[in-house]
């Protein structure tokens, strides 16, 4: 195909397999610190859910910013996102992790805010590979 193409009609490519593998890694560490931060966050307050967040955050620009695109970002967020979700359920023996208190759901609805707002705002790439411009 030419280079005059446009991108959506260009036949779509696999990742290849180091970025693959990288955003496999992002994926498994956003689940870790999904689950640290489940575990910081009613310990110490303010301070703990505060700490919890900011994790979240650097974890997903940084993946961002690694992988030079949004799918880093993208796959460290649902990590979190899949280790909270499973966090949240009780078990058959009453067993429950997050407790139903306002620190609680600023933890899970503030994590969710700050991964979308992170994966949203990490820098993007053109179809052959620099950085978005918006301007000539």
């Amino acid at each position: 195909m030419s280079d005059r193409t446009p991108m959506l009609a260009q036949p779509m490519r696999p990742p290849s397999a180091g970025r693959a593998a990288a955003c496999l890694g992002f994926f498994l560490l956003g689940a870790v610190v999904g689950a640290a931060g489940s575990l910081v966050q009613p310990g110490w307050f303010p301070g703990g859910l505060i700490l919890a967040l900011a994790g979240e955050a650097g974890l997903v620009l940084g993946a961002a910013r690694v992988l030079r695109g949004r799918a880093g970002g993208v796959a460290a967020a649902a990590g979190w996102m899949l280790a909270v979700v499973l966090l949240t359920a009780s078990r058959p023996e009453g067993d429950f992790l997050f407790a139903a208190g306002s620190g609680s759901y600023l933890f899970l609805l503030g994590g969710i805010a700050v991964a979308v707002m992170c994966a949203t705002f990490a820098p993007g790439r053109q179809p052959d590979g620099g950085p978005v411009r918006l301007g000539k």
